[in-house]
C-alpha cells in the first residue's frame, strides 16, 4: 500500500513498510473502537428526564473488567508489535551481510559527499572516486557504507530504501543497503542540521553493472593523472 505513494528499492524495504501498516492496523483498530464505545456511552447514558445520575467508583468487579481486559488485550498487541520490530531492527542495523561494496558517505552543512571505490573496488587507495550530491552503485549488490558528519549532527535517508541512519561528529557509523531497482532516487537530510537544511539534498543512482563499469571507468582519477603525465613527458622530449 505504501508502495503506492513511495516506491520499494531496497530488499528490506518491504519489510518496513509491513511492521508500518502493522502499528496503524492494531492502533487504528483500538482508536475505533474506542471512539465508537465513547459515543455509545455518550448516547446510552445521556441525560434524560426523570432519571437520577450515577456515581460510578468503578471498584466492582464486573465494572473493573471493562478496563481489566482491553488493558491485557493492549499489551498483547504491544508484544506482538516490539517482537516484529526488533527482529526487523535487528536485520537492517546489526545483522549486516558480506559486502560486495564499501562507500564513505560524509555529511556537512549542506551537502553529502561520496567517495566510492575505483577499478580496484577498495575504499581509500588513489583511484578513489568522489563526488559531492552523488553516490552512484550497482543493482543487485551489498553495499555497505562509512557514514561520517563533518560539523554538526545529520541524517543520511534513502526513502526508496526505508533507510534512515544518524550521522554523528566524531564516530564511524556502518550500514548496509541492497538495491533492487534501476534509476536515479531522492537522498535527504531527516535532521535539522541548520540555516541550510532544506537544500542538503542529493541523488542516488542505480545502474546496470554495465552503467555502473562505465562511470567508474570515466570518472577514474587515475586516468586523468595518467593523461597528464604523458603529455609532461611529450611536452619535455620535445623540448
Amino acid at each position: 500500500m505504501i508502495e503506492r505513494y513511495v516506491e520499494i528499492a531496497s530488499t528490506y524495504g518491504g519489510n518496513i513498510d509491513a511492521l508500518i501498516l502493522l502499528i496503524a492496523a492494531l492502533v487504528g483498530f483500538w482508536l475505533v473502537l474506542c471512539e465508537v464505545v465513547f459515543i455509545g456511552f455518550i448516547i446510552k447514558f445521556r441525560e434524560k428526564p426523570g432519571v437520577r445520575g450515577q456515581y460510578i467508583t468503578g471498584e466492582e468487579k464486573h465494572q473493573k473488567r471493562w478496563i481489566a481486559i482491553p488493558h491485557y488485550l493492549v499489551l498483547v498487541c504491544d508484544i506482538v508489535i516490539i517482537v516484529f520490530a526488533v527482529n526487523i531492527w535487528y536485520t537492517v542495523k546489526q545483522d549486516l551481510p558480506e559486502p560486495d561494496v564499501t562507500v564513505r558517505i560524509i555529511g556537512q552543512q549542506w551537502a553529502w559527499s561520496f567517495v566510492h571505490p575505483g577499478t580496484d573496488g577498495l575504499l581509500d587507495t588513489e583511484d578513489d572516486i568522489k563526488m559531492v550530491d552523488e553516490l552512484h552503485v550497482e543493482k543487485d549488490k551489498v553495499y555497505h557504507f562509512k557514514l561520517e558528519a563533518r560539523d554538526v549532527m545529520h541524517s543520511f535517508s534513502v526513502p526508496v530504501f526505508r533507510l534512515k541512519q544518524d550521522a554523528v561528529p566524531g564516530r564511524i557509523i556502518t550500514g548496509w543497503f541492497e538495491a533492487t531497482k534501476l534509476g536515479s532516487f531522492d537522498i535527504q537530510c531527516a535532521e535539522i542540521c541548520g540555516i541550510g537544511h532544506g537544500m542538503m539534498a542529493a541523488k542516488i543512482f542505480i545502474e546496470s553493472p554495465e552503467e555502473h563499469q562505465k562511470w567508474v571507468a570515466l570518472n577514474d582519477p587515475t586516468e586523468d593523472s595518467k593523461h597528464t603525465s604523458t603529455v609532461a613527458a611529450n611536452n619535455a622530449a620535445a623540448n
